[in-house]
């Protein structure tokens, strides 16, 4: 993978995951390709390799497992893969009244979308930072911004990661390092179909096509933009919030997770 630039990306096997693997196919880069399904991202390796020659390592990992994060970079060490990118995009949500929910989901939630993204955040910077080039892609939602009854452990796990990625954003300033959020809103993928919440209102509202919040995203990151809010009618709804009163902003977010 030496010839190339080799960008690291989980929850690879499809959504937003899956075009960020083909956009950085595209622009020529190697790839190591992270999920649970083996098959999936053999299947998708192919395609890359016959579009664009690309070169992909496969881990087939449950990063909600608490070792999982140590594996990853293991491998790639094995691999000899310097990995310029690091694309955390993996993550999961559970809908529900929380008193409700399933505690081990709650807390799979917690390791994939917050620990697993710091662990590897943790394990790959300092290796960036060495060489004064580097660039991590943190994948947060609009879902940061505002509490989510109904689904309230995920909107914190989300309000986790853009206040980690804009904090570390700032602390790597001048380093060659650069920390991209990337906060989609409501975007067809099967993320509301795993939650179990695919009678959202909020889908009726209209969801993105994956593509194109990759694309923002991959083009955020290049100029290493902090936060990037891809689609402008979720970039008026996160300005909104900001100016409102907290209770309002719940009992709307309340409404908008009602299925």
């Amino acid at each position: 993978m030496a010839d190339r630039k080799t960008a690291l990306i989980t929850g690879a096997s499809f959504g937003i995951g899956l075009e960020l693997a083909r956009i950085f196919a595209r622009e020529n880069y190697s790839l190591v390709l992270v999920a649970r399904s083996g098959d999936k991202l053999r299947q998708l390796a192919s395609e890359l390799e016959k579009a664009h020659g690309t070169r992909s390592l496969i881990l087939a990992v449950d990063l909600t497992e608490p070792g999982a994060a140590a594996y990853v970079l293991d491998q790639t060490t094995r691999a000899d893969a310097v990995v310029d990118v690091l694309v955390n995009n993996a993550g999961f949500g559970q809908y529900g009244l929380f008193a409700e929910s399933d505690l081990e989901e709650c807390l799979r939630q917690i390791q994939l979308n917050i620990t697993t993204l710091t662990h590897l955040t943790r394990l790959y910077l300092p290796g960036m930072i060495e060489r004064k080039s580097g660039r991590v892609l943190n994948v947060a939602s609009t879902a940061g911004f505002l509490p989510g009854p109904l689904m309230a452990v995920y909107f914190a796990t989300k309000a986790y990661v853009l206040h980690f990625s804009e904090a570390i954003a700032n602390e790597l300033h001048g380093s060659g390092v650069t920390v991209t959020c990337l906060c989609p809103g409501a975007t067809a993928t099967e993320f509301h179909k795993r939650a179990k919440a695919t009678g959202q209102r909020l889908l009726k509202m209209g969801s993105m096509d994956a593509r194109t919040v990759a694309e923002d995203g991959y083009r955020a990151l290049m100029v290493g933009k902090p936060v990037v809010i891809s689609g402008l009618k979720n970039w008026l709804v996160v300005q909104s919030v900001r100016f409102s009163p907290r209770k309002i902003v719940t009992a709307i977010a309340r409404k908008t997770q009602e299925q």
